[in-house]
């Protein structure tokens, strides 16, 4: 996106404050419908002072663009869509910062690296960093609190946009149903996608990721708030600990 309007109107279009980005930096941001579903997970990286390149999940470029070309009316700035190459790389250097994985790493745009890190390695290493990720985690079907996305890409002091009323109400007001918890299973046997999460005879969640970590399985499910995090419970016949949240990320 660029041009003399395109800070202006993307801060009224996402969930963070892009108009308060340095040129070179970058912050996550979600594009929501009015009633606060995800259209769109978002890095926004502004790369001039009227240019800024929005990077997304692999599909969702042309949703991202016609979504914001729609609501463009008089704003003056181009939309368009770009295809890159994207590389995550470990430890300090110099890039977009990913805090997806636990670990300091940064994301690399057209770089040429040797991958050393295979995708399951990757997918472990996301699970146990409680991270959500689009087609899992997050969907229609959940609201950014439950999935600890309020903490990571979303400004409550900023003006308005859409989805931002019941974004405010329910992080003033009121509370969410359930939380994306990170679980230990027994056996070494992945789990179905929604996999049902039980407690005392009663479902109260479902899985959405699953990875072996040696003889177990690591897990992100959402968990209904009022379960206690220190209970056992139970997936297709095995036993299900609940393990401490990872802390909040920047």
């Amino acid at each position: 996106m660029r041009g003399p309007d395109a800070a202006s109107y993307l801060q009224a279009m996402v969930s963070n404050d892009v108009e308060a980005l340095g040129v070179g930096d970058a912050c996550e941001a979600l594009l929501l419908t009015p009633k606060a579903r995800v259209i769109a997970p978002l890095t926004v990286l502004r790369s001039a002072v009227d240019d800024f390149l929005l990077l997304t999940e692999p599909g969702l470029g042309e949703r991202v663009r016609s979504v914001l070309r729609r609501s463009r009316l008089a704003a003056k700035c181009e939309i368009e869509t770009e295809v890159h190459d994207s590389l995550v790389v470990f430890g300090e250097a110099e890039g977009i910062p990913n805090s997806d994985y636990g670990l300091a790493a940064i994301e690399v745009l057209d770089g040429e690296h040797e991958t050393t890190v295979g995708d399951d390695e990757l997918e472990l290493l996301r699970i146990k960093a409680g991270t959500p990720r689009w087609g899992r985690e997050i969907d229609d079907r959940i609201l950014p609190a439950e999935a600890g996305l309020n903490q990571r890409a979303i400004d409550f002091e900023k003006g308005c946009y859409p989805g931002q009323e019941p974004i405010a109400r329910q992080h003033y007001r009121g509370r969410v149903n359930r939380t994306l918890r990170v679980l230990a299973i027994e056996d070494a046997e992945l789990l179905e996608y929604d996999a049902e999460l039980t407690f005392e005879g009663k479902v109260v969640g479902r899985v959405t990721s699953a990875a072996l970590d040696g003889w177990e399985v690591v897990a992100l499910a959402y968990v209904r708030v009022e379960v206690p995090i220190d209970v056992i419970l139970s997936v297709e016949g095995r036993a299900a600990a609940q393990l401490d949240l990872p802390s909040p990320r920047p």
